[in-house]
């Protein structure tokens, strides 16, 4: 139910264009909150505006536009209630095979962006004693093979909302993580774009290692997919996380992520990984599959 209060509050997102963030900025907006939604296409505001929200050309990665945010903010009159961080790009790939300018535009977008629309907010937030919201993921908390560029960059973000949750508790800005499973975006085709022009260009050697990897990435992150959650339904759970009056310091989105981020506390690391590699090899060639049974049968 709306409330005159948040009739007056603000509500920035980020990576609003389609997506999680698409559908945070509505539900947001269907609460009355003022929603900025960091867009980067005009085109991409046009329903946005459509529905009430307020759409700003935002590049998080982009030192101008994230200035002219702050400065937008700072001439509204209405208090900050909360960021919501949830621009992001996914990255998989062998760590071997992943080059380094490809690692930066990773940790660009989904860590430094990140801290650089922070700091540009943080004033505005102090002023209002209000909320940020960093959208992680479960692989910011379990890691595993041919994902590993995409979850280093998740678990920095999980390390940066940490520390910055107990420099600002005394201040009275409340840091929470929300850690996404699978969600039906557009992202994961995405990903998979870049994962096949990764592949064009490995060697034969590297191809000998990873290249049954690579085959099973594209059919996991499919199912994976398939099996999330609705947009929608994660955009509830990360609106709970505006507004709850007690935040928990953190909220999975998903029965997989719940399951696995409490099984990562207490499993034996191997064991773990026994875990997460049966589920992946699921999703090996055929006659990779059976050469790994016949060699684990003897």
């Amino acid at each position: 139910m709306t409330t005159s209060s948040e009739t007056q509050e603000l509500v920035v997102v980020t990576g609003a264009s389609t997506g999680i963030g698409a559908a945070t900025a509505r539900e947001l907006a269907r609460r009355g909150f003022h929603v900025l939604a960091g867009v980067r296409r005009n085109s991409d505001g046009t329903p946005l505006r459509a529905e009430g929200i307020e759409p700003v050309i935002l590049d998080i990665t982009d030192p101008d536009q994230v200035a002219a945010l702050a400065a937008h903010v700072e001439r509204d009159p209405r208090p900050l209630r909360a960021l919501v961080n949830n621009a992001g790009v996914p990255g998989a790939g062998p760590i071997e095979v992943t080059p380094l300018n490809e690692w930066r535009r990773i940790f660009e977008v989904n860590l430094f962006g990140h801290v650089a629309v922070a700091q540009a907010l943080l004033p505005a937030l102090l002023r209002a004693k209000g909320r940020v919201v960093n959208i992680t993921s479960l692989n910011g908390k379990i890691s595993m093979a041919g994902y590993g560029p995409y979850a280093a960059s998740k678990f920095a973000m999980e390390a940066v909302s940490d520390a910055l949750r107990n420099e600002l508790a005394p201040h009275g800005v409340q840091v929470v993580v929300v850690e996404p499973g699978g969600v039906k975006t557009e992202m994961s085709r995405t990903g998979l774009a870049a994962l096949g022009r990764l592949n064009e260009g490995m060697t034969s050697e590297l191809n000998a290692r990873y290249g049954a990897l690579m085959q099973a990435i594209p059919s996991h992150v499919d199912a994976f997919t398939k099996a999330g959650v609705t947009s929608d339904v994660a955009a509830k759970k990360v609106v709970k996380a505006v507004t709850d009056r007690r935040p928990r310091t953190r909220y999975t989105i998903g029965a997989t992520a719940a399951f696995l981020i409490r099984a990562s506390r207490i499993l034996p690391d191997r064991m773990l990984d026994r875990m997460t590699t049966s589920d992946l090899r699921k999703h090996y060639p055929a006659q990779i599959r059976g050469r790994t049974t016949a060699t684990h049968t003897a």
